[in-house]
């Protein structure tokens, strides 16, 4: 029995002698930077490479990357070809169609606003159910509908904002 703490305070010491020690390990693995932003652990046989010191390095092996893979589409996708423009009267149309769905959008956003703020009661809503006896519960129900009505004010202002764009 006397025993037991010198076997604890052994594998403390154990312990606290592998956490010291794996960083070290872990910093004697070496990278290198070599030409075409290649890199390696092993510089047997190349030339030009650099030691990286300091920074973690990530690599992602992949197929073509993104900007490449726009570039070699089928031509001119960026721009719009004289097949794929639309003519001024459908362009019209379709402005139209957009400002009269954004218009009953902004009818609806409006209508719920006037409901919420009927609802909210200038910050002082009725008490619902067992609020009158947990009021925390009624305070965060009362500060969720002023975040709803500040949502729902931020998308009138959005779909106001849109709806300027095809009054010009």
């Amino acid at each position: 029995m006397k025993l037991q703490p010198f076997y604890l305070t052994l594998l403390a010491c154990a312990t606290l002698a592998a956490v010291i020690a794996w960083p070290a390990q872990a910093q004697e693995s070496r990278i290198y930077r070599c030409p075409g932003n290649e890199y390696t652990n092993q510089i047997k046989g190349r030339t030009g490479c650099k030691r990286i010191e300091g920074g973690n390095i990530t690599i992602v092996r992949g197929g073509i990357p993104p900007h490449a893979s726009r570039a070699s589409g089928s031509g001119g996708e960026g721009v719009a070809s004289a097949a794929q423009r639309v003519d001024s009267s459908e362009q019209r149309a379709r402005d139209a169609d957009a400002k009269t769905i954004l218009e009953s959008e902004l009818r609806k956003a409006q209508e719920r606003q006037a409901d919420l703020q009927k609802d909210y009661n200038n910050g002082q809503p009725d008490k619902q159910g067992d609020e009158a006896r947990n009021y925390q519960k009624y305070l965060d129900r009362v500060a969720d509908m002023k975040a709803a009505i500040d949502r729902n004010q931020a998308d009138i202002d959005s779909i106001q904002r849109e709806l300027a764009r095809y009054d010009h």
